[in-house]
């Protein structure tokens, strides 16, 4: 079986320690417990590559860059990587309206809406989260905004909350975004475009990138 055939996922590098690929939208990143949640990245890549273990997740909704370990030894290596928070991620979104300040930060604490999971919520009991954005285009024709993602902390669906709570919540997030918004297009504007982190036998800094592929266009100009 050969990783091009999926449309699920592809090979954006790989060697006898890690593989980095970047996932489509729609796919969960580990099965469920449900039957109709069994298909995942994690079942899916270990046909071709059995040795794969799962440090960390994207929303199945979220496309975008993950780094598989093919060892034990490269799973803990990356997992304490991910825990001291050194890995760098960046996203990019496309969210609802046009943001007033062209970057910023959001430090909101969060936790489960537990009557309504996997919702979260903005809670004084929450626990800490960071995100840093950056304005990259405004469409006034579409109202919309393009921005770069930086989080700091990995909270569950921290990037969707972080921007609901600004008031400009993401395209097609049928969790945050009001009907009409999450209507607008059939995929969540949401993508993991850049990972770094250390090569776990090397100790080699290592950057990926890969843009955006599902995304619809969106008319008008920008800005």
């Amino acid at each position: 079986m050969n990783p091009s055939d999926f449309n699920d996922y592809q090979i954006v590098y790989q060697d006898q320690d890690v593989l980095v690929v970047n996932k489509a939208p729609g796919l969960l990143t580990v099965p469920g417990r449900l039957p109709e949640n069994k298909r995942s990245l994690a079942t899916l890549i270990r046909q071709c590559y059995p040795n794969s273990h799962i440090v960390h997740r994207l929303d199945q909704a979220t496309s975008g860059l993950l780094v598989v370990p093919q060892s034990k030894n490269a799973l803990s290596n990356l997992a304490k990587q991910f825990q001291g928070r050194t890995v760098g991620k960046r996203y990019q979104a496309v969210v609802t309206g046009i943001l007033n300040s062209d970057q910023g930060e959001v430090t909101v604490p969060l936790m489960c809406d537990w009557p309504n999971r996997p919702r979260q919520i903005v809670h004084a009991d929450g626990k800490p989260s960071r995100t840093r954005f950056r304005v990259l285009a405004k469409n006034t024709d579409s109202n919309s905004t393009r921005v770069v993602l930086h989080p700091e902390t990995g909270r569950s669906h921290q990037l969707r909350v972080h921007m609901q709570h600004l008031g400009h919540p993401i395209l097609g997030d049928n969790l945050y975004a009001d009907v009409g918004d999450a209507e607008r297009t059939p995929v969540l504007m949401l993508h993991a475009e850049q990972l770094t982190f250390r090569h776990p036998t090397s100790n080699t800094q290592m950057t990926f990138t890969a843009p955006p592929q599902h995304w619809p266009h969106l008319t008008g100009t920008t800005q």
